[in-house]
């Protein structure tokens, strides 16, 4: 069936995921049997979802889809680093700040982030696994409790999506302390990225991507993802995704996605597995 660029800007009939918490909840609650949804590879099914959803395959023990066998890459919409905070009256002005109060009283650091195995979860993990730092972690369903609890001095830290942190640096209650970025984003021109704290080649990043049921024709694909770079090419639009996201647009067909997912679901799931990350319900 053919795909019209009214029908992309309307949502076609995606399965948009849309929530902001941890891995399991979202995964759980759109796939929930009592759901009954009906993803077909007729054109008419896809799912428009984000970072975390290349932890499935190793967070979830029994995960109500395989994103590799029962799904294909469509299409990557953009890219936004992740960004760590800290509430601005702790001492905290820079990471090394922070590894080093966390290794000279372990767990007595802690940071927020939007769920167990989400990506600020993960982050996280791994700069502890480098430094040597003993932080403790304390998730949330989703960016706003998260973040009122470190505005409110509950946590010391929040690790979350530059979308997430930035529309709070303009008071004066929280304090970046280090980007996850390759480059510098002009919103945040005087914070260090990882790659210059000293981690080399580290990055996270927040991405946006829709997928197809596996068996969905390929013309029907390449339709579908030249018509949505059509749409996020318009000026409008790309304004847009760059002022509330901070995203970089990468309008990456098929292949492009599936490398880029590939080594996404290889990076986070080594981490998971390492530290033994488990999703709760």
């Amino acid at each position: 069936m053919g795909i019209t660029r009214r029908d992309v800007l309307a949502g076609a009939a995606l399965f948009s995921v849309v929530s902001s918490g941890a891995t399991a909840v979202y995964w759980g609650d759109l796939f929930a049997p009592e759901r009954e949804v009906v993803f077909s590879p007729d054109g008419s099914s896809w799912l428009v979802t984000f970072d975390s959803h290349a932890v499935i395959p190793a967070i979830l023990e029994q995960p109500p889809l395989d994103v590799e066998k029962d799904l294909a890459p469509v299409f990557l919409v953009g890219t936004a680093p992740y960004v760590i905070a800290a509430n601005a009256d702790t001492p905290y002005k820079t990471f090394a700040d922070v590894v080093a109060a966390a290794k000279a009283k372990p767990g007595s650091v802690k940071y927020a982030s939007v769920g167990i195995g989400t990506l600020g979860h993960l982050a996280m993990t791994l700069l502890g696994n480098k430094t040597g730092a003993d932080m403790l972690h304390v998730p949330y369903r989703g960016g706003g409790p998260a973040m009122n609890d470190v505005l409110g001095g509950h946590v010391d830290l929040i690790a979350g999506s530059a979308a997430l942190i930035t529309p709070q640096l303009e008071g004066s209650k929280l304090r970046p302390i280090l980007q996850l970025g390759r480059e510098r984003l002009p919103a945040l021109k005087d914070t260090q990225t990882a790659i210059e704290a000293g981690f080399p080649d580290f990055e996270t990043l927040a991405w946006w991507g829709v997928f197809a049921p596996k068996g969905t024709p390929a013309d029907v694909i390449n339709k579908m993802a030249k018509d949505i770079s059509e749409v996020l090419s318009e000026p409008a639009m790309t304004s847009k995704l760059r002022e509330t996201q901070m995203m970089t647009l990468i309008l990456g067909d098929a292949a492009a996605f599936n490398a880029f997912f590939t080594k996404q679901l290889n990076f986070w799931g080594k981490v998971v597995r390492d530290n033994n990350i488990r999703a709760t319900g």
